[in-house]
């Protein structure tokens, strides 16, 4: 049976899989952690020696350069499997907790089991890393998986079927080419889990597709990331980070930072940082940047249509453009872009920007600055840049987001112990090491009780007077 959908009847296809997975998952769910270490240890194999194969589908994409795909693509993944192998049979084996002394005499555990079948929805912007990464999790957790990767990088998503159908049979793992018809069908299915990383919009849609089935999910969505610049930073090192952290990708990263709140007094400065900045991480030769292959591509006309109009309606409102602007549609090109004395109603600053233009807005006292943040949608992650342990608290303490880092930027991603994840607007459920193995886990509560008399015993009925004295000292002291 094909993985991907070539039939005139590709709905009918998608249900008779559904159902063979459905079969795989019950058995399973009766195997221990072994089998499952042996199906991450062949991706990893795999993914090692494709290496030069993965640069090259998502390069042909939009031209990402082969030292990004490595270090936000196949490093993620196979740090993710690395972490996995090392702790999966911890993971899997069960968990003792404590009983209250009304359960005394019997043993209480947490059981992690497989939830069952599991759709992973990809997005376009990290193809392989968004693909792979959340199916490293969904296996550890002993599930069978359909993964839908994005139709707009179709040679990373062919790359990734051509990975699936060799190393598993379309009854364990399968991929679905297509569009969103094709993923309207998907959620169509009775799923016991989904995995869902994309838009606010879209994520509204397969949560409410989800629910329909009473279906959990994990919503990794995007929003508006600032980044605080307060006085005492230092800012050549703030700058560099900054740019690497937001034009990295073509500044396609949910992560990114979306727009920038700098202390009044060292706007400048700092602006002046980022453009030396800029310069030095994509125009290390000096023949511009349009020409480097350390710069990304916008993936295509539309949104490279979007984020020019988003631009120009900012600077029709006054917005000063500081370094960039410059753009070619026949290339999907725009240079790395900073303005400045944006408006608050611009729609730049309503819709999150998901490409190479940072906004920097100004703020006389931290608290103008988080009084911004907290009027807006919870962010996905928050980055701080200070010195000063006041600020870095009041920035912890008074604000809500998925994530923080301070003192750099996106670099939070890349450590597997950390959760990873929105907050309301920007998502809910974790994702990463354990938190993906959890997000894909049943945490099944059993209760070993001894035969014979227990202590719940003495509260059966008949209620006589007896029973209602134990209750009345169950209520009084345990």
């Amino acid at each position: 049976m094909p993985a991907s959908i070539t039939s005139a009847k590709p709905g009918q296809s998608i249900k008779r899989l559904f159902k063979h997975q459905q079969n795989t998952s019950r058995l399973w769910r009766q195997e221990g952690p072994q089998a499952r270490l042996k199906r991450l240890i062949k991706l990893q194999k795999w993914i090692r020696e494709h290496r030069k194969d993965i640069q090259d589908a998502i390069y042909k994409d939009f031209k990402k350069p082969a030292e990004e795909v490595d270090l936000s693509e196949v490093y993620v993944v196979l740090s993710e499997l690395k972490h996995a192998i090392s702790n999966l049979r911890k993971w899997s084996r069960p968990r003792k907790v404590e009983a209250p002394l009304a359960l005394v005499g019997s043993q209480s555990l947490i059981q992690y089991e497989p939830k069952g079948v599991c759709l992973i929805i990809a997005p376009w912007n990290f193809p392989f890393n968004l693909s792979v990464a959340p199916l490293v999790s969904a296996l550890a957790a002993g599930n069978t998986v359909i993964l839908k990767p994005s139709e707009l990088t179709p040679n990373c998503s062919q790359l990734v079927e051509n990975m699936v159908l060799e190393l598993f049979e379309p009854s364990e793992v399968a991929v679905f080419q297509g569009d969103k018809h094709i993923a309207q069908q998907l959620l169509r299915l009775p799923f016991d889990h989904i995995f869902f990383t994309g838009s606010p919009a879209v994520g509204k849609i397969v949560m409410k597709a989800a629910a329909q089935h009473l279906t959990s999910v994990t919503l990794e969505l995007g929003g508006k990331s600032p980044v605080i610049v307060d006085s005492t930073a230092d800012l050549a090192d703030t700058a560099e980070k900054i740019a690497w952290g937001k034009f990295i990708n073509c500044g396609q990263t949910c992560i990114a930072p979306d727009y920038l709140l700098v202390d009044k007094e060292v706007e400048e400065e700092l602006i002046d940082e980022l453009r030396l900045a800029i310069d030095r991480l994509f125009d290390g030769e000096g023949l511009g940047i349009e020409n480097s292959t350390d710069y990304a591509r916008i993936i295509n006309r539309e949104h490279f249509d979007r984020i020019n109009m988003l631009l120009e309606d900012a600077l029709d409102q006054g917005a000063i453009l500081e370094t960039g602007g410059l753009s070619d549609h026949t290339d999907h090109y725009l240079a790395p872009t900073l303005i400045s004395r944006v408006p608050s109603n611009s729609l730049i600053m309503e819709k999150e920007i998901f490409g190479p233009v940072l906004p920097v807005l100004t703020y006389e006292h931290l608290e103008e600055a988080i009084s911004t943040i907290n009027e807006r949608p919870k962010p996905l992650a928050l980055y701080l840049f200070s010195r000063s342990q006041v600020h870095k608290n009041a920035v912890l303490t008074q604000t809500s987001s998925g994530s923080v880092a301070i003192n750099d930027c996106v670099v939070q991603f890349m450590n597997p112990y950390l959760p990873f994840g929105g907050t309301n607007h920007s998502g809910f459920g974790k994702s990463h090491g354990f938190r993906g193995f959890q997000a894909f886990s049943n945490e099944k509560g059993i209760v070993k009780q001894k035969v014979g008399l227990t202590s719940v015993k003495p509260v059966y009925p008949p209620y006589t007077n007896l029973v209602r004295s134990a209750i009345d000292l169950l209520l009084k002291y345990f």
